[in-house]
């Protein structure tokens, strides 16, 4: 068992946190892409992207690399204290990973950039493949699940990324959002009648504020980019993914009654500090990355964060922008207390009835 699902038993490690979650999870199962995933890529051994075996990846909290592609802790690491077996949950996050299977990409000639074939579906598959080792029948099976918090994603950003970068327009794309936002739907529901009672689906962060996007679609027109300097249209873009996707989750919960279904807004939470960098601490800006190779946003693609030609800033914690793509652990706190506190998920997690 253990051999097979190498990549599954990355449980989530003991962080000790400057918040406390009054949340009392006896487990947590997270599915997801590079934004939660805490090594499982790495662990693959997969080559696409080993910069995150090294450092500066992992350098501030961990002073190691981990396989997480930040500079430290993610979102999850702070909605989690601890996790010393399977039974304080598994993280079947993969980054690279799609909403989308990736047969969708390769029918569309887009199979060739994918990280990975792990899509959510197939995580989905190993949580069932796994589920028999968590619980013995029905009965018990539910009561492990009713105080177990389950988090889908973030996960469908990718989907977007390959297609972005491969030059599909946003009216394009936006044609495959009723796609991404039902395969999370599904996943959700799937949980659901798996047993889940508690599940946050996060969605997607505010892509025209990170520096990938603001150096690869640069536009010389001014009035492109939003006051903080943020790339209108695909902002845009992905409110118009989380619209959608609220509206899914909508459906879910009538559904599904019984369940609790959080919708967690990595967009709100993100713009906060983008509207106002200075009071969260961001003196080094919220738009250029902190690790790169140089250029306006300090994103170059032929020098990555990690490559030859990159160079990572002093302190990270004054950056909201780790590597171009992801975030540093500054800012995956902030956000990580926005959902905690139930400023920025809706209903607030804080007031589960589990947390007596």
């Amino acid at each position: 068992m253990k051999n097979k699902f190498f990549i599954l038993v990355i449980l989530f490690q003991t962080v000790d946190l400057a918040l406390s979650t009054p949340k009392k999870y006896e487990s947590i199962f997270n599915f997801g892409d590079s934004l939660s995933d805490t090594g499982n890529l790495l662990l693959s051994g997969a080559l696409v992207f080993p910069v995150i075996g090294q450092l500066p990846y992992g350098e501030t909290f961990f002073q190691h690399a981990t396989g997480r592609c930040s500079d430290g802790r993610l979102i999850i690491d702070f909605i989690v204290k601890q996790g010393q077996s399977s039974q304080h949950g598994v993280n079947f996050a993969f980054s690279g990973a799609t909403a989308l299977d990736a047969e969708f990409f390769f029918q569309r000639n887009m199979g060739s950039i994918l990280w990975t074939n792990n899509s959510l579906n197939v995580q989905l598959g190993w949580f069932r493949k796994l589920k028999s080792d968590l619980c013995s029948d029905n009965e018990s099976c539910d009561d492990f699940f009713k105080k177990s918090l389950f988090l889908v994603g973030e996960i469908g950003g990718n989907d977007y990324n390959y297609a972005f970068f491969l030059g599909g327009s946003i009216k394009q794309l936006q044609s495959m959002v009723p796609s991404v936002v039902g395969a999370i739907a599904n996943a959700t529901s799937a949980l659901i009648e798996e047993g889940a009672v508690e599940l946050m689906v996060p969605g997607n962060f505010p892509i025209g504020c990170s520096a990938v996007y603001l150096t690869l679609f640069e536009s010389p027109k001014k009035e492109d980019y939003d006051r903080h300097g943020c790339l209108k249209a695909f902002n845009g873009f992905a409110k118009y993914h989380n619209n959608q996707l609220k509206q899914a989750l909508d459906t879910l919960r009538q559904k599904y009654p019984h369940a609790r279904i959080f919708y967690a807004d990595y967009y709100g939470a993100a713009m906060r500090y983008v509207h106002a960098p200075l009071h969260h601490g961001f003196y080094g800006g919220t738009l250029k990355a902190c690790c790169g190779g140089g250029g306006p946003y300090n994103f170059n693609i032929s020098a990555r964060c990690g490559h030859p030609g990159s160079e990572a800033c002093k302190d990270p914690s004054v950056y909201s922008n780790w590597d171009g793509i992801h975030l540093t652990e500054a800012a995956y706190r902030h956000i990580a207390l926005a959902l905690i506190n139930g400023s920025c998920s809706l209903p607030p997690l804080i007031s589960s009835p589990l947390s007596d």
